[in-house]
């Protein structure tokens, strides 16, 4: 309890840092450190994160770090994703289900690695680059209902480089995102757990949401002070690792 208490914290701590990534590690968590069946840990992870999320934009609200319209253009589309991608558990096996989230890890390690230095103006974020923004809305919240990750590190790349928003302000809206995704998320996998018989663990959600919020605040203190590139960075690799780790303990399940 003491490690999955501390990878808690360092999911809230990197959440609130660079507004994604963090989450991405809530899966393995709780399925290799507490134990969880793979779909329950997934159900788990989308009300952790969606809660940590809330708390985490607080700040960034306050601060007018966050697009409202954009919020309304990529999450609207994402709350139908989320709900798709949690109908769609019905039909796919644990196994399928993280040997998906272990890609996912190597895509996220990828953009992490890859800095995102392009930003347009307002004047060139053309209504084509507001239907691009819709469509990757909703494929990331499907991925977010399928697998319970945020999905910060494919919303962010999106908002620089198709909405023109500064990181800042694209970290602030990504996090709005990522809660309403994963809420939408959560409430579709309930009949998911229902088919299945099983049960949420209130009192892990809770443990793991409170420290979460902690370290997002911290996260967004230090954000300031830390180079964000050189923390990505590292944190990509932390990924690589995580991924190969999943894939060895996976694909003896697929045979």
């Amino acid at each position: 309890m003491i490690l999955a208490s501390i990878g808690a914290l360092f999911i809230g701590i990197t959440l609130g840092l660079l507004g994604s990534g963090g989450s991405i590690l809530t899966v393995p968590v709780l399925s290799y450190m507490m134990g969880q069946e793979t779909k329950l840990a997934i159900a788990s992870s989308l009300m952790i994160v969606g809660i940590i999320g809330l708390f985490a934009a607080l700040p960034y609200a306050r601060q007018k770090l966050v697009k409202w319209r954009t919020v309304l253009v990529f999450g609207l589309p994402g709350i139908m994703g989320a709900v798709a991608g949690a109908w769609s558990a019905h039909f796919v096996s644990d196994a399928i289900q993280m040997l998906f989230f272990a890609t996912l890890l190597l895509v996220a390690s990828y953009l992490m690695f890859k800095p995102v230095k392009v930003q347009y103006s307002k004047s060139e974020c053309s209504e084509r680059a507001m239907v691009k923004i819709a469509i990757d809305g909703f494929l990331v919240g499907s991925v977010t209902g399928l697998v319970g990750v945020g999905g910060g590190f494919l919303i962010i790349p999106a908002l620089v480089l198709l909405g023109g928003l500064s990181m800042r302000l694209a970290v602030g809206t990504s996090l709005v995102i990522i809660t309403m995704n994963s809420f939408a998320g959560f409430i579709g996998y309930l009949s998911v757990l229902e088919a299945l018989n099983l049960t949420i663990d209130w009192q892990i959600v809770g443990l793991f949401s409170a420290i979460g919020v902690v370290g997002s605040w911290l996260g967004h203190k230090l954000s300031n002070r830390i180079k964000q590139d050189q923390l990505k960075q590292g944190f990509a690799v932390l990924l690589v690792f995580m991924s190969f780790f999943i894939l060895y303990k996976t694909v003896p399940n697929l045979f």
